[in-house]
């Protein structure tokens, strides 16, 4: 089968590419380096050419408002367009858990166009929407830490290992379109400040967690439960303890 993978030179894309092409798959990497330009549409058409899956897993350069708009809004169109063109059988998007819950982040907002913009054109889809990574802890630690301290919210958390979503990723395009948003989530929740203070204890990082119940999250304002799934979820295999130990 001739699958599309759509930002597969990214931390998710590059292994979801290499375990297509080991089960035989041929892969056609979408990004610009390949000569594949969504925002312009260059190259879509010949990467389309006897495709049956497309596999979306492109982000925007910046995750502010206006670029993020632009680049969802923008993309979708021209990738559904040349879809339609080519027969596409099979679209899939890895989306966030909580897009709808939290529409006054633009970024969110982005991602929300994204995802209605496949499901009304008529393209059969899947849409996965995944809790934040395992390797995400250390850009919270940046992100929210001053000196020596990190001040982290009390918000639920249910991290997922990268390695999880590329087998669900995997999985879910090689399968029948779903025709709905399906969510996956690691096997473990509990507050953000429990993962960041055990991440810093194991890894030997000497910082130390402020924790507050301000409900945000990377400076944004957001229900205390918008990082989680709040219904039916596809669980990950692998937990933080054992995703710390394989990655020290």
């Amino acid at each position: 089968m001739k699958i599309l993978v759509i930002g597969g030179t990214g931390l998710i894309g590059k292994t979801v590419c290499y375990k297509l092409n080991k089960a035989g798959h041929e892969v056609v990497v979408g990004a610009r380096s390949a000569g594949v330009d969504i925002l312009t549409g260059a190259g879509l058409a010949q990467a389309l050419e006897g495709t049956e899956v497309v596999i979306d897993l492109s982000n925007s350069a910046s995750p502010d408002d206006e670029t993020a708009l632009n680049f969802f809004r923008t993309a979708g169109k021209n990738i559904a367009s040349a879809e339609k063109l080519a027969g596409v059988k099979h679209h899939l998007i890895l989306s966030i858990v909580g897009t709808d819950r939290a529409q006054y982040i633009g970024y969110l907002r982005a991602k929300k166009d994204q995802e209605d913009n496949i499901i009304n054109s008529g393209i059969p889809y899947t849409i996965i929407r995944a809790t934040q990574f395992h390797e995400h802890i250390d850009t919270i630690i940046s992100v929210q830490g001053e000196g020596d301290k990190v001040f982290v919210s009390t918000v639920d958390y249910q991290p997922i290992a990268a390695e999880d979503v590329t087998n669900y990723v995997v999985q879910f395009a090689l399968g029948e379109p779903k025709q709905k948003i399906v969510e996956i989530a690691g096997p473990e929740k509990a507050p953000m400040t429990d993962f960041v203070t055990k991440y810093l204890e194991k890894t030997g990082i000497e910082k130390t967690v402020i924790p507050n119940d301000d409900d945000k999250y990377m400076f944004f304002e957001i229900p205390k439960s918008c990082l989680v799934p709040t219904g039916d979820f596809y669980k990950g295999e692998m937990n933080f303890d054992t995703w710390i130990e394989k990655n020290k």
